[in-house]
């Protein structure tokens, strides 16, 4: 399974940003994608996921009524519409997706992609 992202860029507070990520490959996304952040000298923190049987969606406390996690229009692809931007959102965003391979989930990763929110 691949992941390649898209989206990132410099804006200022108040902004809105969206990423998108699209997962490639043979094995088919079982159990859904979604996003974490890492801000400089944090950990890496989750964002938000759609659940790929019911598209229930999942926020992080800190970007609930600004962020929007969504399936884009082309299969295996989500959007992350993120609205209100404040600073402390600078980070890079890393898209992952679950899927199950020899009977367990397995979870992959994409490269990544800055969003940097000035004041």
């Amino acid at each position: 399974v691949q992941l390649q992202a898209s989206g990132g860029g410099l804006v200022q507070a108040g902004d809105s940003l969206r990423l998108s990520c699209r997962a490639s490959g043979s094995t088919p996304i079982k159990y859904g994608m979604g996003w974490f952040r890492q801000a400089p000298g944090k950990e890496r923190e989750f964002v938000a996921n759609i659940d790929w049987s019911n598209d229930r969606t999942r926020y992080a406390d800190s970007v609930k009524g600004r962020f929007t996690i969504s399936r884009g229009n082309a299969k295996n692809t989500i959007n992350l519409q993120m609205n209100n931007l404040e600073p402390g959102d600078t980070a890079v965003y890393y898209c992952y997706t679950d899927v199950r391979q020899g009977g367990q989930q397995q979870r992959y990763w994409g490269p990544g992609t800055q969003v940097t929110v000035g004041p």
